[in-house]
């Protein structure tokens, strides 16, 4: 996959970010914007004709191993942040009744 691609996801999230007016809307915008920031390190850690990182023999071009074992790290903490955020949206709607910023926040416009 392309850089350009994985920098047009993380577009998309920023816009749906900017624009959602709901709060889980927006949880599941982060959550678009960190899986392309993941695909993102992923594209930049590849090397083309590459091997994997177990050497057996004499191997010349091995793909770096790090890049991929922190967005392994960086998946599981961000699913644990998107519960943590959908179970503070639960909390939110008993509190104020709904999930929508403008009333959460007071605001009418």
């Amino acid at each position: 996959m392309s850089p350009i691609l994985t920098i047009i996801v993380i577009l998309v999230g920023l816009y749906g970010l900017a624009t959602s007016k709901n709060i889980i809307k927006s949880v599941f915008c982060v959550t678009i914007i960190e899986s392309g920031l993941i695909l993102l390190f992923l594209n930049l850690g590849n090397l083309e004709g590459g091997s994997i990182p177990i050497l057996s023999g004499l191997v010349e071009n091995i793909v770096d191993p790090i890049p991929q074992a922190l967005m392994i790290t960086t998946i599981v903490i961000g699913s644990t942040i998107t519960a943590l955020a959908l179970m503070l949206c639960i909390k939110i709607f008993h509190h104020f009744g709904s999930i929508e910023w403008k009333e959460v926040l007071g605001r009418e416009e």
